[in-house]
């Protein structure tokens, strides 16, 4: 992933402008790091079938990490999360004002796109490409999620409308992740296994979650923590023992998905996956 890292920072969002600390605002949280699990998880996929396409790849996993970085931005605003902290650094609504923290969102969301419609391949991709980013990280998708969760505030749900909520909010674009890299090597046999695979995997990220926040320290977790006890977590509704076996049980069938890969898949994909599957057990 170092030579995805360096394409980001060589490729942060620029801008022309009098405004004196825009640009800056924009490359903020990009510059901050994170765990680049989308575009790990994208880049994984290309490399098991046509390692030669991984540089071009790089244009769509930072196209994910672009629309994924807008996302957590609006999440952590006054008016849904009101969060200090994201990946150690303070909030853009914390170090800026709450309007430069939307328009950034609003600019790195759309600058994805722009993004992807310069990648080296062929327009047929590009545009399949950009569905699947639009779709899981719009309406139908993180958006949706996000309206649910907002909605849904003080609101305890049913676990059957929980996992709805966070396959949209969370698992959806983790999804997209995988299946754009079968998009992009042209293995559309692999593409809606891999999607289906990236929901479940979701679930369990959202679940993990869910679990440092009542587990960890805001200082360990580079995030606020103990902050969901008005949200539809999982560890809210199940409490923290049956959020972990819930995890535990996710984590053993993806376990045995990952069995029925194909070599070169799971060789890319098993250093990644094993990491975060098992993370909640840590």
């Amino acid at each position: 992933m170092q030579n995805f890292e360096q394409f980001l920072l060589d490729n942060l969002p620029q801008s022309q402008s009098i405004h004196p600390t825009y640009e800056a605002a924009l490359q903020n949280m990009l510059k901050a790091g994170g765990k680049r699990f989308r575009p790990a998880l994208l880049l994984g996929v290309v490399k098991a079938y046509n390692p030669l396409l991984t540089e071009s790849a790089y244009h769509a996993a930072y196209a994910i990490e672009l629309l994924h970085t807008y996302s957590l931005i609006h999440d952590d605003l006054p008016a849904m999360d009101d969060s200090p902290l994201r990946r150690g650094h303070p909030t853009l609504h914390m170090t800026y004002d709450e309007v430069t923290a939307i328009l950034v969102g609003d600019a790195l969301n759309t600058y994805s796109f722009e993004v992807l419609s310069n990648a080296p391949f062929s327009d047929e991709i590009k545009v399949k490409l950009m569905s699947e980013l639009a779709h899981n990280g719009g309406l139908n998708g993180m958006v949706l999620g996000q309206a649910i969760d907002c909605y849904f505030e003080n609101k305890p749900l049913k676990l059957e409308d929980i996992k709805i909520l966070h396959t949209n909010k969370t698992a959806k674009l983790i999804a997209a992740a995988l299946k754009m890299g079968a998009i992009i090597v042209g293995r559309d046999d692999e593409a809606e296994k891999l999607y289906d695979f990236g929901i479940k995997l979701g679930l369990l990220f959202q679940i993990q979650d869910d679990i440092l926040d009542v587990t960890q320290s805001s200082d360990e977790a580079g995030k606020l923590t103990n902050n969901d006890e008005e949200k539809n977590s999982f560890v809210t509704i199940l409490g923290l023992d049956e959020a972990l076996r819930e995890a535990n049980l996710l984590a053993e069938e993806l376990h045995k998905s990952m069995e029925s890969f194909d070599e070169s898949l799971q060789r890319e994909l098993s250093p990644i996956l094993t990491k975060y599957i098992n993370r909640h057990k840590n």
